[in-house]
């Protein structure tokens, strides 16, 4: 997997491209914790060359949902491609999230 870091609105944007797997989710871990130490932290996940997420990778994504949450912050996708869209909406993580069509806009949304 691989994990490329930019800033949109002034929101750290993670695109993520792979599989975010067992073996990949420890990665995505190591580079999230100096964001999730920040008081009201926002990020955005740019999903979109993503190509596959287990069950590993979905505890990822709620994880950092919940350590976000309880310090005023948030997490919000974008661009999710069709596997992880379908997944999403399968899991019914689509009520729990901010999902948006692009990193840009989703960091828009996290500012409200």
């Amino acid at each position: 997997m691989e994990i490329t870091l930019s800033v949109a609105n002034g929101i750290p944007v993670f695109s993520l491209a792979g599989r975010l797997d067992a073996v990949t989710a420890p990665l995505l871990e190591e580079r999230l914790r100096p964001v999730l130490v920040e008081e009201s932290a926002r990020i955005v996940m740019d999903c979109l060359e993503l190509g596959y997420v287990s069950s590993a990778g979905l505890r990822v994504f709620l994880s950092t949902q919940r350590h976000l949450a309880a310090k005023g912050g948030g997490v919000a996708f974008a661009a999710l491609a069709k596997p992880v869209r379908d997944l999403f909406h399968l899991a019914g993580l689509e009520e729990l999230f901010v999902i948006e069509e692009t990193p840009a806009a989703a960091a828009a949304r996290l500012k409200r």
